[in-house]
Parts: structure tokens; C-alpha cells; sequence
């Protein structure tokens, strides 16, 4: 081996004294010259993350197995963002907005997420055809937003529309009977009043008022334009794309195959190359065969290959989605999801009971439900002996709001819905309807109240008094259990609560909430109450376990209840498709009166449409 060495550096010197010789007589050029005479520089490759905002985005783990790769959740969506943040081969993001249908907590999610990749150096490009106020709203938070001459942006301010049903209900003979403690729970008033009540349009104004300011501020900040410049392009609007580019409103007039050239303009020779579908999962599609057979059953009955069981920390995310309901929580394949308690109940004790998970965040976007249901859930997280945070989603009232006083920290979004402590309770009387029609009934009974939970008749004199004293009994038992988690004196607390709902930037000063801020910050509070370090291998454990596509269609099979009513939620489903509006109005409806049977609601005016 030493004798093989020698030979290799003589020769080494041998030829190194050859090409010195060589370059000395003119024979070659210097390495530059024949590299510059052979061969052409390597052209500039840039990589750029395309990400597609569409869908809806609902709160935690959708459906797996085929829809999976339809209805991609917030998380994942947020997740793409990120990864690109983080990825090196990642030059910048192309953002392509496409009419998210989006509320103001989740939009302030993507807007940290565009900023997470701003502050890694890397440049975000916004694209839409067309734009509403909050697709814009997303988009003034990147680098560049580019609109074809064709397009039209849409920011008209902020403007909510409630829809009452009482006329209609006069004209079918049916009459909504509908009990509430405290002057704004204002979530039955669609049906038994006309009109808003000064109490209910009180508590919108004030709502809006402070979505408007957000609105002027986050496309001031994003665009670089002065609160008034923002307040009169809103006053003026519609605008086209060339009159939003006077404005500020946008950089560039383009379409979107003029996007790569934009993309390499301070790199002319560059190559610019678009990764579409960054960042999303791929879905085995192959179903030839035996193997393909079971792998489609297996992905309809959501079975995923079972990860082995990490020891390392964990932070548990538990997402509290949909209306409260009693029993398992329910989900179709619009996204549209309620939220059962024994579903949450046995993920709170999951999360509990497992020693790898050092803390829990509630992730909350629910406008309340049952009563009981809301009690159960908060018994469950106060029995818990981990940190807990709770991050409010789009909204966050009524019993929405009563979970997420189980939390040692309450994060909300700026534009969060949240608050509206009261109780409602009451039913759907459909007496007058049947005898329109011809239908009689015919009553037996023993018990002065024993009417109170009927759908046909109306409540008594007597029936309508007990049920207000428990309205009233469950509405002290909220704002006590409210005034010891905020550590507020009762008096105060219930001067704010009453039933009237705020925005998450009002919360925070009146102290219904602890911080503003995203899920990522929510977790982020939760590592520091566990004294998990950055150093610590932390993972997330996100429960509950997302519904299969087979439960979906036809509930869990446990239950004729449950199945009846997934297959209810898939007749207002296919009425969505038709009018989203009314499809909402009749389900909410239909909810309450199905909840009328507990004759306790805690729910918040959720039929308000803020545009």
C-alpha cells in the first residue's frame, strides 16, 4: 500500500509539471478560458411553492380515505405554508386564492402563516381572478397581489345579514316558543321576532365595528397605504384591476400565465420552475385487483396503517368542531359537523391518560349547543391534572365558550366570535301547521307540565314559568363557573355576559380571554406550561379520530338515532347546494328543535352571516 501511494503522488507531480509546461507554451488556455470557450454557464433554477387557497378549511383532521384528499383541513393547509417556510429548495410561494370560504379567525391563521414565510426571506406572490374582502384580506398580507385586467375586487366594508322567519311561520301556523336568559341571546330571535331587537343590533354593531377597523388596518399595514387612503377605497368600491393598482390596493395587472415571468424578474435568465400541489398528500388510487380491493375498503372505512407508538413528548390538540350535541359526533361530506360529547369526552380522556402528552390545547370553533353537553365536556377538562390551553377558532360562544373556561389560558383570533354566556331554551310548535293541514291530535296526560317537551303545543302558563326558572337556574350556574375561570368578580362578569357576543380583540380587554393569538401560538404556550424546551422532540397527538367516509353516510352504527341523523345532515347537504342560506337556516332549525327535548340551550346567535 505505501509503494501504491508514492506512485500515485509521483504521477500526480508528473502531470502537474506537463500542464505547467504546457500552459507556459501557449498550448492551452487558462481552466476559465476552456470553460468559457466549452461550455455555458448553468442557467439559474428557482423554485417556487404553488398553494391553492379553495374549500372551506373546517377545524382538525377531516375525513380520511378518499376525501381526504378533498376536504384538506386548516392544519394542513397551514402546514404547506410552513413547510415552505422551512424548505431550502423553496425560493418563494405563489399563492393562488381562489375563494376561500373562510370566517376571520381562520383568516388571521393564513395571515401569520404568510408572514412565518416573509420572515424566512423568501417572497410571497398572491394571485386572484377575482377577489371578495376576505380572500383580499389574505392576499394584502404578501409581498405582491396580482389580479387580471378582467378581475374585480370586491372590498365593500363589512356587512352581516340575518334572516327572520316569524311571517312564515304566522302563515304555516307555526309558532316558535322560545325562552332566553339575558337581554342579547339573541339565537332564537330568527324565529320568533321580525326584526332585530335593539339588544341583538347593539351587539352586531359593535361586532362589526371591530371587524371594520381590522379590515383598514390589515390591508393598511399589508398594502403600506394611510387608514384613510383604505377607508375611501372601500367607500368607492367595487374597483377593476387597473383601479385597484391606482389605488395601491394591488401591485401588478397580469394573468396568471404571465406569473413565471413576474416570478424571474430580477433574474431574467433564470428558470423558474412551479412546484403545483405543494406540499399535499398523494392518495394510492390504484383499487386493481384483490389488494386494490381491500386497500378501497380500508380507505372507506378510514383504516389507516397503524404508526408505531412514539415515546417521545407530546402536546395533544383536541378540536371541538361543530354544534354541541349529545352522543357521537357526526360529519358529512360538505364538511358541515357537529360536536358530540361522548366523542370529545374519551379524547379529553385519551389525552389524559397518556404520559407522553405533556399538555392539551382545545382548539374551539363552535357556537355552543346542549347545556349538558357543554357541562360534560368542561367536567371532563377540569378533571384533567395537564396544562391546558384553549385556542378559539371563527367562533367560540355560547357553550363554545363555556369548554373553553376548563383552560388555564384562553388564546382567541382578533376576529373570533366568542362570549354570548346566556341559556335559550324553548321549542317549535307545529300544532297550527297540523290542523292547517288536517292533522289532529289528541292528548292523555297527567302532570301540570307534562307538555312541556311536546313539538305540537305550545308551553302553558305554569310550563312556561318552570322552564324560566331552570333557564335561570343553568345561567347562574354558567356565569359562576364563568367568573371563577377568569378569576372575575360575579358582578362584573355577569354585566358582560347576559348572552352578548364580542370579537376576540374586544375579549381581551373586557378579560373574557387571556391572549390574542394563532393555534401555533396556542401550542407554543403550552410547551413553556409543560417546560418543554426547543431542545425536546416535541410531536402533536391531534384527536379526536377523524369520521370515516362509510360513518359519514351513515352514522356510526351504533345507534338508530345517530343514523337518522346523518342521514338528515345529508338531505341539508344536498339543499346547500342549492341555497346555502336558507340550507343553514333550516338546519339550525331543525337543531333546535331537535335539542328542544333538553329545553336548555346554550347557543350564540349563529345564524349571523358577516360578508
Amino acid at each position: 500500500m505505501p509503494s501504491l501511494v508514492r506512485f500515485r503522488a509521483v504521477s500526480f507531480r508528473v502531470i502537474s509539471a506537463g500542464l505547467s509546461l504546457a500552459l507556459a507554451l501557449g498550448l492551452i488556455g487558462p481552466t476559465s478560458q476552456i470553460q468559457a470557450q466549452d461550455e455555458k454557464p448553468a442557467a439559474t433554477v428557482t423554485t417556487w411553492a404553488h398553494i391553492e387557497l379553495k374549500g372551506s378549511y373546517a377545524e382538525g383532521p377531516q375525513m380520511m380515505g378518499l376525501f381526504g384528499e378533498v376536504s384538506e383541513s386548516l392544519a394542513e393547509a397551514i402546514g404547506r405554508l410552513d413547510k415552505a417556510a422551512k424548505d431550502d429548495a423553496v425560493t418563494g410561494v405563489v399563492l393562488k386564492i381562489d375563494g376561500p370560504n373562510i370566517g376571520r379567525g381562520k383568516l388571521n391563521e393564513f395571515r401569520q402563516a404568510i408572514s412565518r414565510v416573509k420572515a424566512k426571506g423568501k417572497k410571497v406572490v398572491a394571485y386572484l381572478d377575482s377577489a371578495e374582502s376576505g380572500d383580499y384580506l389574505v392576499a394584502a398580507g404578501c409581498d405582491e397581489v396580482v389580479m387580471p385586467e378582467s378581475g374585480v375586487l370586491m372590498l365593500l366594508g363589512v356587512r352581516s345579514e340575518v334572516s327572520f322567519y316569524k311571517h312564515l311561520f304566522d302563515f304555516l301556523g307555526v309558532k316558535a316558543e322560545m325562552l332566553r336568559v339575558g337581554e342579547y341571546k339573541s339565537a332564537a330571535e330568527p324565529y320568533s321576532r321580525s326584526e332585530m331587537s335593539k339588544e341583538f343590533r347593539e351587539e352586531l354593531e359593535q361586532v362589526l365595528g371591530d371587524f371594520y377597523d381590522q379590515m383598514v388596518e390589515q390591508v393598511a399595514t399589508g398594502r403600506g397605504l394611510t387608514k384613510e387612503k383604505v377607508q375611501a377605497a372601500i367607500d368607492n368600491g367595487p374597483h377593476t384591476a387597473a383601479a385597484a393598482k391606482e389605488l395601491g390596493l394591488i401591485t401588478r395587472v397580469a394573468y396568471e400565465d404571465e406569473l413565471t415571468g413576474i416570478l424571474k424578474s430580477n433574474k431574467p435568465d433564470a428558470t423558474v420552475k412551479l412546484a403545483k400541489r405543494y406540499g399535499k398528500k398523494k392518495i394510492d388510487t390504484d383499487f386493481s385487483g384483490l389488494t386494490g380491493m381491500i386497500n378501497m375498503m380500508n380507505l372507506m372505512m378510514g383504516l389507516e396503517p397503524q404508526a408505531r407508538g412514539s415515546k417521545n413528548p407530546k402536546i395533544a390538540v383536541i378540536h371541538a368542531t361543530g354544534m354541541i350535541m349529545p352522543g357521537a359526533s357526526t360529519s358529512d361530506f360538505l364538511g358541515d359537523s357537529t360536536l358530540g360529547s361522548d366523542t370529545l369526552v374519551k379524547a379529553i380522556e385519551k389525552a389524559s391518560s397518556d404520559a407522553t402528552v405533556k399538555a392539551i390545547v382545545l382548539r374551539v370553533d363552535s357556537p355552543g349547543g346542549s347545556a349538558l353537553a357543554s357541562d360534560l365536556i368542561w367536567r371532563a377538562l377540569e378533571k384533567v391534572e395537564k396544562p391546558i390551553v384553549a385556542s378559539m377558532g371563527d367562533v367560540a360562544g355560547s357553550g363554545g365558550y363555556y369548554i373553553a373556561m376548563g383552560a388555564d389560558k384562553i388564546f382567541a383570533e382578533p376576529g373570533t366570535i366568542t362570549g354570548s354566556i346566556g341559556v335559550v331554551g324553548g321549542k317549535i310548535a307545529l300544532e297550527g301547521l297540523f290542523n292547517k293541514i288536517g292533522i289532529t291530535t289528541s292528548v292523555v296526560a297527567r302532570g301540570k307540565n307534562s307538555g312541556i317537551l311536546s313539538t305540537s303545543s305550545g308551553f302553558t302558563d305554569s310550563e312556561r314559568e318552570a322552564m324560566t326558572k331552570l333557564l335561570l337556574d343553568i345561567y347562574k350556574q354558567f356565569t359562576e363557573k364563568a367568573a371563577k375561570g377568569r378569576k372575575m368578580e360575579y358582578a362584573k362578569l355577569e354585566k358582560l355576559a347576559r348572552g352578548r357576543i364580542y370579537s376576540g380583540a374586544t375579549a381581551l380587554k373586557l378579560g373574557l380571554i387571556d391572549k390574542l393569538g394563532t393555534l401555533e401560538d396556542a401550542v407554543e404556550h403550552a410547551m413553556q406550561l409543560a417546560k418543554l424546551g426547543p431542545d425536546d422532540k416535541v410531536e402533536r397527538l391531534i384527536l379526536p379520530k377523524p369520521t370515516s367516509p362509510l360513518e359519514s353516510l351513515f352514522g356510526p352504527l351504533n345507534t338508530d338515532e345517530q343514523t337518522r341523523v346523518s342521514a338528515d345532515a345529508a338531505m341539508f347537504s344536498a339543499l346547500k347546494a342549492i341555497s346555502p342560506d336558507l340550507a343553514d337556516d333550516l338546519r339550525n332549525a331543525w337543531q333546535i328543535n331537535r335539542l328542544a327535548r333538553e329545553s336548555r340551550l346554550m347557543l350564540m346567535p349563529f345564524t349571523i352571516r358577516i360578508r
